[in-house]
């Protein structure tokens, strides 16, 4: 029995027992954390070289794509005679160097009447570029790159193979279709390909070096093996072949996953060395190819492995340190320590509630006892302020970081934003001073010709005038949808925010509307800094005009509206007083002076440049001061077009899609086709593009109970200013408009699933209808445009 041994032993018994615990306790969550956090980098930096990998890749092969595909264009709209296509077919070959060869095949008698076969092939050989003619013995139209897109109606990349008669190297070719009209029809003509040499790719996934065994390896569509360490395995075997001989059920099913796209990190066993391993694997979605990485986990878990005997190690030799101390000093111990030990297991396994009884001592038992108890409180009372003081600066940073990310998002920031409008270009900037600020900048079409432009700047900082500053953006913008009077606008939002403003915050604005086709520019100021104008001939002029109270100061302020008439070439700077009050080391500020030069020596780059050399004025006359509010620009040049646009009156134009959601580009491309062919403005192009996708996406995912192929219907007309889409499908009866409105008031988290795709409909388009028609589901989406 414990309790009938000397003192000596009990000491050395407990101790040791407690210690012995806490080791083993600290060991095996040493072990097992340490054992987590190295796999969690494990996947997270696998994932990572994987998709370094994978981008590295996709860069040389989307480019190698996007040369057959404008060539199709070309050809489909400017038929070229043979020297003219020979010339063509040259120079891509000789100025593209990822491409090994390109050739054009055209459909027997398509381009020579009198000859069956006409495809011209030019391939690399060495530095040379070479010419054959694909005929003959290589009967190209029976090679898969052929009949393939020829099939499906879209370009492919093909499986990898050995091109016997033309390039005599492994490769992979990307092939596109290209039509011809004839009699009003788009009849198929031939295929454009562009091809790749697999040298390259190998070398790209030989680099992959993990530990002395770890590799990297990929593979096709059909699971064949492109690249890997075992060059026997090269285009000989499949991903499922291996699992066979292997007996791998497992590698089966990595295989299966890698050819459907999926990602993913695994553990499996190495094809190489059939040791342990993970492996990583990610798509290349060009091509449809997936890339694996093989990381051995015996390599990579070494470390921990010898750390955790090294921790056994010394964690036995302080065992036996311990016991012998113990044994040396347990005939000086007395009986409070006995006391005090129990104290000290507590306090080991994070106990901080025990009770400690009394020691009447005034010794050196008795301080210890004194200070154990002083210790707990303090402990106590350290870790309860330091977790709350933890806790609550994350938040705050999270929060912080949120809130930028949310305030950087709801400004425009993708230039040029109307690629298919040249009456004017604008660009602009917002370099917030802190984490969030209160300067704000918008744009965006009215109508047709109106285009809408406004800078604002909350005073005050930090998150509540972020707050504030989205709240009057929205408010903006969606006051400008029910009237085109800039003076109407603030006065609608000025009351808007006035009303019930407790916190008495107020903001500046500035608004414009131009019309893009006469330069007439109405503008109205809300105490913001006054504008100005770069005259072409004339110098800076100073819209200081049109002045008013700020917005949010008094709900019956009345706005005022002027007008001014841009000539080409004019360009309207709008800016923050962030701009003229940045301060350089000297407490001087940049000044409106300093501004006006600026613009005038800035010359008539575009106005990204423009902005960017006010930028790096300002730059340099700041240096070194910290930037102490925030900096917000827009400029706008106005290039007054040659004749009017007009929106042009259309006839219906229906496009036929499958119930594949890989079909949806499909129908944007030809949506956007048919916008450009009618000259609709950008924001029309996004709203009803938007809508379609979400329309034909809830019929693709919820209308239809087979797996079999179906058809869907989609008519495009114009009528009276107004856009006509009508969706037909032959899925079950699926009324969409019957899913019930989300309550968006509501957190997220508290509403039902389902209804925002429905709603976003409902708010981009003026009018949807449905009904059943002849077994067949009928969409109507009507959105308004405005002609002024």
């Amino acid at each position: 029995m414990i309790r009938n041994r000397g003192i000596a032993f009990k000491l050395a018994f407990w101790i040791l027992a407690s210690c012995s615990l806490i080791f083993a306790g600290i060991f095996f969550y040493n072990y097992t954390v340490s054992r987590r956090i190295i796999v969690k980098n494990i996947e997270s930096g696998a994932k990572n070289l994987a998709l370094v990998t994978v981008n590295k890749t996709e860069s040389i092969l989307l480019p190698v794509e996007r040369v057959p595909q404008n060539l199709a264009y070309f050809l489909e709209e400017s038929p070229c005679d043979k020297e003219q296509l020979l010339k063509l077919l040259r120079s891509i070959v000789e100025n593209n160097p990822e491409i090994y060869g390109s050739t054009i095949a055209f459909e027997p008698y398509a381009f020579e009447k009198d000859s069956l076969y006409f495809a011209p092939y030019y391939y690399k050989e060495g530095k040379e570029v070479k010419f054959s003619y694909l005929r003959g013995s290589y009967k190209y139209f029976s090679w898969d790159w052929y009949q393939i897109p020829k099939e499906l109606n879209r370009a492919v990349w093909s499986e990898p193979y050995f091109d016997e008669g033309g390039g005599n190297i492994i490769m992979a070719t990307y092939s596109v279709p290209f039509y011809r009209k004839v009699d009003g029809k788009r009849k198929f003509t031939g295929v454009i390909t562009a091809d790749i040499s697999l040298s390259w790719l190998q070398d790209i996934v030989a680099s992959i070096k993990i530990g002395k065994t770890g590799y990297g390896f990929l593979i096709s569509k059909n699971g064949r093996v492109i690249t890997h360490p075992l060059k026997g395995l090269i285009m000989n075997e499949t991903i499922f072949d291996l699992a066979e001989e292997r007996n791998d059920p497992a590698l089966r099913a990595i295989g299966k996953r890698m050819i459907k796209g999926d990602y993913g990190f695994v553990p499996s066993r190495s094809i190489l060395t059939g040791k342990k391993c993970w492996i990583v694997y990610a798509p290349l979605p060009s091509s449809g190819w997936s890339l694996g990485v093989i990381f051995p986990k015996d390599e990579l878990m070494a470390d921990v492995t010898r750390l955790n005997n090294i921790m056994v190690g010394i964690g036995f030799a302080g065992f036996i340190f311990l016991l012998i101390v113990i044994v040396w000093i347990s005939r000086s111990i007395t009986e409070p320590l006995r006391k005090l030990n129990q104290a000290t297991k507590d306090i080991a396994k994070g106990n901080l509630e025990f009770e400690l009884e009394t020691v009447r001592s005034k010794d050196e038992a008795g301080e210890l006892a004194e200070a154990f108890v002083y210790m707990r409180g303090a402990l106590k009372k350290y870790i309860k302020e330091l977790t709350e003081a933890t806790a609550s600066k994350e938040r705050m940073e999270s929060e912080l970081r949120i809130a930028h990310d949310i305030q950087m998002g709801i400004v425009p920031k993708n230039f040029p934003p109307f690629p298919d409008r040249d009456e004017f270009d604008i660009y602009a900037c917002l370099l917030p001073a802190k984490e969030v600020g209160g300067d704000f900048y918008d744009f965006f079409f009215i109508d047709q010709t109106h285009l809408c432009f406004v800078i604002g700047d909350v005073v005050g900082k930090g998150v509540p005038a972020a707050l504030f500053m989205a709240m009057t953006k929205t408010l903006i913008k969606a006051t400008a949808k029910e009237t085109d009077s800039c003076e109407e606008i603030l006065r609608k939002v000025n009351k808007e925010i006035s009303f019930d403003n407790d916190s008495c915050m107020f903001i500046t604005i500035f608004l414009a509307i131009l019309d893009t086709q006469t330069g007439e520019l109405y503008y109205t100021n809300a105490g913001h800094n006054p504008p100005f104008i770069r005259r072409r001939a004339q110098g800076i002029e100073v819209l200081d005009k049109a002045k008013s109270l700020a917005i949010g100061l008094d709900e019956r302020t009345v706005f005022e509206k002027e007008k001014v008439v841009l000539q080409a070439g004019d360009v309207i700077c709008l800016y923050t007083d962030g701009v003229t009050e940045a301060f350089n080391e000297g407490h001087e500020q940049f000044s409106e002076e300093r501004l006006k030069d600026a613009l005038l020596s800035c010359g008539n780059s575009s106005m990204e440049g423009l902005v960017k050399c006010l930028l790096k004025e300002i730059k340099s006359f700041s240096k070194a001061a910290e930037q102490s509010d925030d900096i917000t620009l827009l400029a706008l040049s106005y290039r007054p077009p040659s004749k009017k646009q007009r929106i042009s009156q259309a006839s219906d134009e229906t496009i036929i899609i499958n119930n594949d959601i890989a079909e949806i580009p499909k129908l944007k491309n030809a949506w956007v086709c048919f916008a450009k062919k009618n000259g609709l403005s950008g924001e029309i192009v996004f709203d009803i593009s938007l809508a379609l996708e979400e329309a034909v996406s809830n019929i693709i995912y919820y209308g239809y109970e087979d797996i079999k192929g179906h058809q869907i219907a989609v008519s495009l007309g114009i009528e009276n200013d107004a856009i006509f889409v009508r969706v037909s499908d032959d899925a079950r009866p699926f009324n969409l408009l019957e899913r019930l409105k989300p309550d968006i008031d509501k957190p997220i988290e508290e509403r039902e699933a389902g209804g925002m795709g429905i709603f976003l409909i409902r708010s981009l388009m003026n009018e949807v209808e449905y009904r059943r028609e002849k077994d067949k589901n009928i969409l109507i989406m009507k959105k308004l445009i405005s002609v002024r």
